[in-house]
């Protein structure tokens, strides 16, 4: 910075200059202006231009440097410029810091030396495809063309071929040439609506939950851990993550019972995700068969029991043992019921089926002469 000296009472003390801009001191002021980057300008604006102006012009930009569409060498620096020049002058309290102080002063909170006693420092986020990304919400506007593949239209014309008339008030508006406008019988709609038309969603993905015969008396939680994948705030780029989904069990569900995560599946920029669902499956149990709510348990007796009469020691689900006894003779297959000591019903959990006692008896695999003898005099021919 150089100082250039003029005679002792002049009005206009000095001039300062800067490689950026310059501005003139008045001796009564106490801050000088430092411009840096013309917000205003790189989005093709006037300083005095209404939101919707500002919207209209970042629009147009964007679309017209954005590195999907745009392949000069400068072209993602001068999407960048556009994303941090939008980002100030959408905001009404930056974009007033800035008209005051300009780009240093923003970024440097210059104008807390100031009468207005501002802290405010400000810092660009970084990532114009973001802000891109959250102005059109979440969509890409090239996808309409490109679908999936980005590659090329389905009508023939090729991604680099695509141009969007710079001097357009509206750049949608080009894309009528291509068969969207009222003429074609389709009309013209927002990018975004579009978009979300094309969207399909994937199929649910399905897992088995296995699942003991105590956890459905009782009811549980399960938590189960996935792997899929999840876009990042840009719309485009994808990352990895891990979920853990609560899969809460109510008392006395069926086999075959469907929870549903809805679109927790992997996420594209060109799908909806998939709802993941897990499927009741019973597992496999030491002692009982389910059957609905009721539980069926096999009771092993040997033919003296079965004949003589006994008592057998039933075990239940929960831990206890009743003791049944049986005192006629017990045929191959006789089947008694033990009230209520069942699952629960899932629409009235206090409520439960029946255990079901299903006797097998066991036969000898020799009989010994003498006791031969003896049962053919004792055990009556029908």
């Amino acid at each position: 910075m150089r100082r250039i000296s003029l005679p002792r009472g002049a009005r206009w003390s000095f001039l300062v200059f800067t490689q950026k801009s310059f501005s003139i001191k008045d001796s009564a002021r106490s801050s000088i202006s430092v411009m840096g980057k013309d917000y205003y300008k790189i989005l093709g604006i006037q300083s005095g231009s209404n939101e919707d102006e500002v919207k209209k012009a970042y629009r147009k930009m964007a679309l017209k440097f954005h590195p999907d569409k745009n392949k000069d060498a400068n072209a993602e620096e001068k999407f960048k410029e556009i994303a941090e020049a939008y980002d100030v002058l959408s905001d009404p309290k930056k974009r007033a810091i800035y008209d005051q102080y300009g780009e240093e002063g923003l970024k440097t909170g210059g104008g807390s030396s100031g009468n207005s006693g501002s802290t405010f420092h400000y810092t660009f986020h970084g990532d114009p495809h973001a802000t891109f990304a959250s102005f059109f919400g979440g969509s890409n506007p090239f996808d309409i063309f490109f679908g999936s593949s980005r590659t090329r239209m389905s009508n023939g014309f090729d991604h680099e071929d695509m141009d969007i008339d710079e001097d357009d008030d509206d750049p949608f508006s080009a894309f009528g040439r291509f068969g969207f406008n009222g003429v074609n019988g389709l009309h013209r709609r927002h990018p975004e609506q579009i978009h979300s038309r094309k969207k399909v969603q994937d199929p649910p993905v399905i897992h088995d939950l296995k699942v003991s015969l105590e956890e459905i008396y009782h009811g549980c939680t399960k938590r189960m851990k996935i792997t899929r994948r999840r876009l990042n705030l840009d719309g485009r780029t994808i990352r990895t993550e891990d979920k853990i989904l609560n899969i809460v069990i109510k008392k006395g569900w069926k086999e075959g019972t469907k929870i549903t995560f809805p679109k927790e599946g992997d996420a594209t920029p060109e799908n909806i995700p998939a709802d993941v669902v897990f499927v009741l499956k019973d597992k496999q149990h030491a002692h009982f068969k389910r059957d609905g709510t009721n539980v069926v348990y096999a009771a092993k007796i040997s033919l003296k029991e079965a004949l003589c009469g006994c008592t057998v020691n039933i075990p239940t689900i929960d831990g206890r043992v009743i003791p049944l006894p049986c005192s006629d003779v017990i045929k191959p297959g006789t089947v008694k019921r033990l009230r209520g000591e069942g699952l629960p019903f899932p629409k009235v959990p206090t409520q439960r089926g029946d255990l079901i006692v299903e006797f097998q008896v066991r036969f000898p695999e020799r009989i010994p002469l003498q006791s031969r003898e003896v049962l053919k005099q004792h055990i009556p021919c029908s």
